[in-house]
């Protein structure tokens, strides 16, 4: 199987600087600027560059028959963001608190020990830093509320799409997942102190649904799909 890692080492080969840290199997911002240059380098023909794919891996000299992690090969209809967030699905701000730390570091920016602070925008900057470096984030993306002026409002339900909530004592950030009558599935950090899909619902949005200025704005509204999942009230 593919992994973060073998593509690092793949771009060391061939002169590409994965960052200081080599290949640590952590797609920072390091890895995705190496993987842009070396995509414009070929002139590969992707669609998302800093994504890894078929083309890109055919390139770097991987096997196609080894299929890559979920989020290390994506998609062409998955947001990056995305599709990285959905490698973290699972960590916990206690029981994975090393390597979920360390990956919220990765950005070269992080708010603090998931396990004492509130870490959903440290999660929600992470995801966005790592993969859009391009993308100017809210001023102290670790305060909920303030991605409320991120990027730029959109008006349908889209894959992806940033999602600010009010909760009791302030706010909550993640992004969509899914979504059904009353409900938005939510797929992000700090929520039942770990990185999972949630239902929250549509009356707690604070503001419009909002998407990055250096991605191309989505044209199909996410179709509604019921899902068993625990509906979330507070993510304090």
């Amino acid at each position: 199987m593919t992994t973060v890692a073998d593509i690092q080492r793949a771009l060391i080969a061939r002169g590409y600087d994965v960052g200081r840290t080599g290949a640590d199997n952590i797609t920072g911002r390091a890895t995705m600027a190496a993987i842009r240059k070396f995509q414009a380098d070929r002139n590969l023909p992707v669609k998302y560059p800093g994504t890894v794919g078929p083309i890109t891996l055919a390139a770097l000299g991987l096997a196609a028959d080894k299929p890559p992690e979920p989020g290390v090969a994506v998609d062409e209809l998955v947001p990056p963001w995305v599709a990285l967030a959905r490698t973290k699905i699972g960590l916990h701000e206690k029981l994975n608190n090393k390597t979920l730390r360390d990956w919220l570091k990765s950005d070269g920016n992080t708010l603090g020990d998931p396990a004492v602070l509130p870490w959903c925008g440290d999660f929600m900057e992470t995801v966005i830093a790592v993969t859009l470096p391009g993308e100017p984030l809210p001023a102290n993306p670790y305060w909920a509320l303030n991605w409320r002026e991120f990027g730029q409002p959109i008006d349908i339900v889209a894959l992806g799409a940033v999602a600010a909530f009010q909760r009791e004592g302030g706010g909550h950030i993640g992004m969509i997942a899914g979504h059904e009558s009353g409900y938005f599935h939510v797929l992000g950090g700090n929520q039942s102190n770990a990185v999972i899909i949630t239902k929250i619902a549509k009356t707690r949005l604070s503001g419009p649904l909002r998407w990055p200025m250096t991605y191309s704005l989505p044209s199909e509204a996410l179709p509604m799909r019921a899902i068993e999942a625990t509906v979330s009230t507070n993510e304090a």
